[in-house]
């Protein structure tokens, strides 16, 4: 490591920690949690969606009892979500310049506008070509959310904190999750599946108020109160592909490539193979979603402080951050026996240790771009490892709406699921061994 690395990084050891940071975490968790609520609906509803019609239980008399489906084939869905990967992979692309450059307190609540807008778009929606043009523009919108929090959390927390932060708001992925299985189904029973897109539209436009109203720089924050501490000098300024040119950039995005997939393989999938393997209708679905996205919430905060537990055992911090994600890389290579399980809960027990420990390695790969990178580049590099993220995920959703479509089999997707982590953390050790520090612009 260069010796303007180690000062850099001892600097950022030694800042004292700013007050109103846990603010901020929180309000980054609530966005993850509407995030995710928005991402989760046409998953949950894919069931209902591949039929003709949708009889329903009317609130109130005189509603109509039976709405019209759109014939959502596997193969059909696959297509759907591959254009929503591909817009996302696109979005991300300036998501993180926009962040970088505008600023989070503007940046965020624009690009969560208009992942909302685009969200509420689908209740329009006739036809499977117009679900992908919604999907597509969600994607777009929906890719702002992780540079934008992930550099928040670089601004405002120390290295030792940091994957803690990221573990707490990522917590808000499963939230969201949870909240999706518990509201869509009652919502779709009752008032018809185009309502079930409306219902976040609300909270996003709350959050918008309270992001704009609360949030302040660290700067700003810190020449309001005494006691806090004015953040590190900023890095020089660097083109943002050159950023390309380190090799720890590399291995973030290859992880990313990688391991992303499969977490929106269980987000997008799920509901699919339980009702196709257990035969679970709409009405209940539910209890098995919620227990593997509980325990994915738990994984993400356990996962988040599990590189301190190691630090408490004589672990510098970066050794223990490679740690932790070889503890989660390890827990999820039980799911390749998901595909041929007969017992619900079992499937449900190794589908939740697997969620768990993808939302524990999730945590602490996005805390490795603070890690190896200043924090004025971290939302640029993130947003490097969203793109390749979504490019795997539109290639994986493709792969799998296909595969499915001929075999009616989840084994080779469960297979590659339970493999991918250990050999992403392969590539990122020998691509950044030690975690070892970039200095762009030096």
């Amino acid at each position: 490591m260069s010796d303007a690395a180690v000062k850099t990084e001892q600097a950022a050891a030694e800042t004292p920690a700013l007050s109103g940071r846990w603010t901020i975490c929180a309000m980054l968790f609530v966005a993850t949690t509407i995030n995710y609520m928005d991402r989760q609906v046409l998953s949950i509803l894919k069931p209902a969606l591949s039929g003709g019609l949708l009889h329903l239980q009317p609130f109130f008399p005189g509603w109509p009892a039976v709405e019209r489906s759109i014939h959502l084939t596997d193969e059909a869905y696959g297509n759907v979500l591959a254009a929503f990967q591909l817009a996302y992979g696109v979005g991300v692309v300036f998501a993180g310049r926009l962040v970088d450059r505008i600023g989070l307190r503007r940046g965020y609540p624009l690009v969560t506008g208009l992942w909302s807008l685009a969200a509420m778009a689908h209740a329009l929606v006739n036809s499977i070509p117009g679900f992908a043009v919604a999907r597509a523009a969600l994607g777009l919108g929906e890719s702002g959310n992780f540079p934008a929090a992930i550099k928040a959390t670089a601004e405002w927390f120390q290295p030792r904190e940091r994957a803690l932060a990221t573990g707490i708001f990522n917590s808000g992925a499963g939230v969201g999750a949870i909240l999706a299985p518990l509201a869509v189904p009652w919502v779709a029973l009752h008032f018809g599946w185009r309502a079930s897109f409306l219902i976040t539209g609300l909270f996003s436009m709350l959050w918008i108020a309270w992001w704009s109203f609360r949030y302040r720089t660290p700067r700003q924050a810190a020449g309001k109160a005494a006691g806090t501490a004015a953040t590190p000098k900023p890095a020089p300024s660097v083109a943002w592909w050159r950023l390309l040119g380190y090799r720890q950039a590399w291995g973030f995005i290859l992880g990313k490539f990688l391991t992303d997939p499969v977490w929106w393989f269980f987000l997008f999938w799920l509901p699919q193979y339980f009702s196709s393997r257990f035969r679970l209708d709409l009405l209940h679905i539910g209890l098995p979603l919620v227990t593997v996205y509980v325990c994915s919430t738990i994984g993400s905060v356990f996962g988040g402080w599990l590189p301190r537990g190691y630090m408490r055992l004589g672990m510098p911090l970066k050794r223990a951050r490679v740690a932790a994600m070889l503890t989660c890389a390890c827990l999820v290579v039980p799911v390749v026996t998901a595909g041929g399980l007969q017992s619900e809960w079992l499937a449900i027990g190794v589908l939740s240790l697997a969620a768990a420990a993808h939302q524990g390695w999730s945590a602490n790969i996005f805390t490795t771009a603070s890690d190896m990178f200043p924090a004025s580049h971290v939302g640029t590099v993130v947003s490097f490892g969203q793109v390749a993220a979504a490019i795997g995920g539109a290639i994986f959703q493709k792969l799998a709406g296909h595969i499915l479509e001929l075999t009616h089999s989840y084994v080779p997707l469960f297979i590659y699921s339970g493999s991918a982590y250990l050999i992403a953390l392969v590539l990122l050790r020998t691509l950044s061994p030690g975690l070892r520090q970039a200095v762009p612009g030096e």
